[in-house]
């Protein structure tokens, strides 16, 4: 395999599961991806993001690397804190 994109199609191309499982990492990542841009947009650190979500900076963290997938309310408390809105759209 060459590029991330030729590993992506060869797991989607494995099952449905592996497939549907590729589709819900790259989801969570692109929204991890906005928050962080965002935050880095506003030039607020973590520890400072942590504090206005009333969460810890560790929380923060393991978001932000993917270690950990943020509950609803959690995700809707940093996107509140950077002023981004959640919307959900129907796949196509």
């Amino acid at each position: 395999m060459r590029t991330w994109e030729d590993y992506k199609n060869h797991v989607k191309a494995v099952s449905e599961e592996e497939r549907r499982n590729m589709e819900e990492i790259e989801e969570v990542s692109n929204i991890v991806s906005s928050i962080i841009r965002r935050r880095q947009e506003l030039g607020i650190s973590q520890r400072a993001l942590a504090e206005r979500c009333g969460i810890p900076q560790s929380s923060v963290a393991r978001i932000e690397t993917l270690k950990t997938t943020p509950k609803l309310d959690t995700l809707v408390k940093l996107m509140q804190a950077l002023d981004l809105k959640l919307q959900v759209a129907a796949a196509g």
